[in-house]
Formats: C-alpha cells, sequence, structure tokens
C-alpha cells in the first residue's frame, strides 16, 4: 500500500480473504456462536454476532490509534489482558458445561451484544486479527486513519456472515440434539472442552 494513498485498491481483495480465513476458522467466538445457536437459534444469537463484529471494529480502530503500541511498551497490560482472558474463557467454559446439564438450557441466556462486543478486548484470536491487519493493511503516512477506519469495516462487514455459518451449524444440529439429550449435552460438553483448551494458547503464545 503506497504511503501518500489513503486506500489501495491492490489490497482490497487479500483483505477481504484475510477476513475470511481468520473469522471463519475456529477459536473462542466461533465455539460459542455454535453452542448459542443450538440453545436459542440463530434469531436469538444475533445480537451475540452483532456484539462480536461491532467489538472487533472497535478493536482494530483502537489499534491503530495506537493501543499496540502502549502493549509493546508495557508489558503488564498484556499480562493483565492475558489474566482477564484466562479467567473470562475459564467463565464461559463453565456456563457451556452447565448448559448441558437437565435444566441448564432453560436457565441461561445468549450472550448480549454488549457482552460480545466487551469479550472482543480479552480474546487473543481477536487481538491478534487486529494486530495483522493493521500491520498488513494500514500502513504509515497520509491517509493512515482512513485505512485504519477501512480495515476496520471491512472486518466486520465481511466477518458477520462468517461467524453467522457457526450459529446456523449449532441451530442446524438442533433438532438432532433435542431428540437425543445426551447428545445435546455432550455437545455442549465439548464445545466447553474446546473453549477451555484456547487458556493454553493464551498461556503460551
Amino acid at each position: 500500500m503506497s504511503s501518500g494513498a489513503a486506500l489501495d485498491v491492490a489490497l482490497v481483495a487479500p483483505l477481504i480473504l484475510y477476513s475470511v480465513l481468520m473469522t471463519i476458522t475456529p477459536g473462542p467466538n466461533n465455539m460459542m456462536l455454535a453452542s448459542s445457536g443450538l440453545l436459542f437459534g440463530v434469531r436469538r444469537t444475533v445480537p451475540h454476532m452483532l456484539g462480536i463484529s461491532t467489538g472487533m471494529m472497535v478493536l482494530i480502530s483502537v489499534v491503530g490509534a495506537g493501543l499496540g503500541g502502549l502493549f509493546a511498551a508495557e508489558p503488564r497490560l498484556g499480562l493483565a489482558l492475558k489474566l482477564v482472558g484466562i479467567v473470562y474463557l475459564l467463565y464461559l467454559s463453565w456456563k457451556l458445561w452447565r448448559a448441558g446439564e437437565p435444566g441448564g438450557a432453560t436457565a441461561a441466556r445468549p450472550l448480549s451484544f454488549h457482552g460480545a462486543a466487551a469479550f472482543q478486548f480479552a480474546n487473543p484470536k481477536a487481538w491478534l486479527m487486529a494486530l495483522t491487519a493493521i500491520a498488513a493493511f494500514a500502513a504509515p503516512g497520509p491517509g493512515y486513519a482512513a485505512r485504519v477506519l477501512f480495515v476496520a469495516l471491512v472486518m466486520g462487514v465481511v466477518g458477520f456472515p462468517c461467524i453467522s455459518v457457526w450459529a446456523g451449524f449449532g441451530a442446524g444440529i438442533k433438532a438432532l440434539m433435542h431428540a437425543r439429550p445426551d447428545a445435546l449435552r455432550w455437545f455442549n460438553r465439548a464445545m466447553a472442552l474446546l473453549t477451555a483448551l484456547t487458556v493454553l494458547l493464551i498461556i503460551y503464545e
């Protein structure tokens, strides 16, 4: 991308491809959406999906504004973020595990828009996506702010249908799982264990 241009059209396609690959592959967000789609259906999971996309756009914007450099300069902030992410992921894992128990699904509620948006700041995969996107597609120089906002917009807009696939996957097997209570329980517990395992990625990154 030329530093003298606000946007480089040649990088739009690679940015879209990057957005698809990063948002459709497994991670904490998508595992949570699959379970939410199963338990509550796609319609009730929409606020969760919108929160993820919005939170991702905000995170990319603040990283582009210099927050990434702040974390590089002050390692203790990065450690604090890791601890928050670990605690929250373990909490979410416990909720998913409980959702697989009799009566757990009826007592649970879908993650809210604000909760999903805030979670992006404790999600290590979201930080990796944001830092890489800014470094690759928003070169410093004239028009930098416009490039950052464009990257954030593309990641949010392209990512929404990609993460929706996971909610649709959960909803698609809902009938099968509800016909087999044991399968419903073990599906949610599998999602819980996979979410808990992402803690290892935070610890050893």
